[in-house]
């Protein structure tokens, strides 16, 4: 379905984008003709994102940006309102693991009497806040406009409530609400809110080393370009009146089938 969406001419800022889900789906947009912002922490780990993606002729950039600082996300506004004047979608994907505040999560979780504040409000100003700083931040030029996509990214509800995954499954769940009050709230001005879940484990650098082969062998994991083409489809005209809606990655073509957009 890729190559019977073209999104030429579309401007996209796409977080957490130096690797993983936020670069599988940074290349998918790229793909299909976007203007994509690689938004991640400045570094190299977010120069060599770039400039792999710019390598194979795509139209990318990257954009410094940390989600948990007011001040940061300005900056990044401003860049955009300066050097496109427009942005057309946002995809919120910066997040951190269970690994940050327990790196044996998988082997040994442990209750949530246990997590340590501070690792706890890490990981909600990062998975959450983020969210919504980023979302506070772009919205009104979205507002401005008219017209807009911004796609949330979320994980299975079974993490939500799977033992010893304090704050991880907590932050997830409280960033579905925000996109469904988000979608209410930004409606009347033509703008479409969804949320997108990979739809299982998928390899990327949220599972411990020590335990990944273990993983491997229990479950199939799945590529991170599993997003590609549901985010593509969010961002353009196709999806356009689809919001609140949450779309399992891995299970999109039986929905896009459902939902009668062939």
């Amino acid at each position: 379905m890729l190559e019977k969406i073209s999104l030429k001419e579309t401007y996209a800022v796409v977080t957490g984008a130096s690797s993983g889900l936020g670069y599988a789906m940074a290349e998918g947009l790229a793909k299909a003709g976007a203007m994509v912002a690689l938004a991640s922490r400045a570094g190299s780990k977010l120069t060599d994102a770039v400039q792999k993606l710019q390598q194979q002729g795509f139209s990318v950039v990257g954009l410094p940006l940390d989600v948990r600082q007011e001040q940061s996300v300005d900056e990044a506004v401003q860049w955009v309102k300066k050097e496109w004047g427009r942005l057309d979608v946002l995809v919120n994907n910066a997040g951190i693991g269970m690994k940050t505040v327990n790196p044996d999560f998988l082997t040994e979780p442990q209750p949530f009497f246990n997590v340590m504040p501070d690792r706890f409000r890490d990981l909600i100003d990062t998975n959450l806040t983020g969210y919504f700083l980023v979302s506070r931040g772009f919205a009104p030029l979205m507002v401005e406009q008219g017209k807009g996509k911004i796609i949330n990214i979320t994980m299975n509800h079974e993490t939500m409530k799977r033992k010893g995954f304090v704050p991880y499954g907590p932050s997830r769940a409280a960033t579905e609400s925000l996109s469904l009050i988000m979608a209410e709230d930004l409606k009347e001005y033509h703008i479409d809110v969804n949320m997108l879940l990979p739809g299982g484990a998928t390899a990327t650098g949220m599972i411990p080393e020590k335990t990944r082969r273990e993983i491997e062998m229990k479950f199939q994991l799945l590529d991170p370009m599993v997003m590609a083409e549901p985010v593509v489809f969010l961002a353009s005209r196709q999806s356009d009146g689809i919001t609140g809606e949450r779309i399992v990655a891995s299970e999109f073509e039986n929905w896009f089938i459902k939902n009668k957009r062939m």
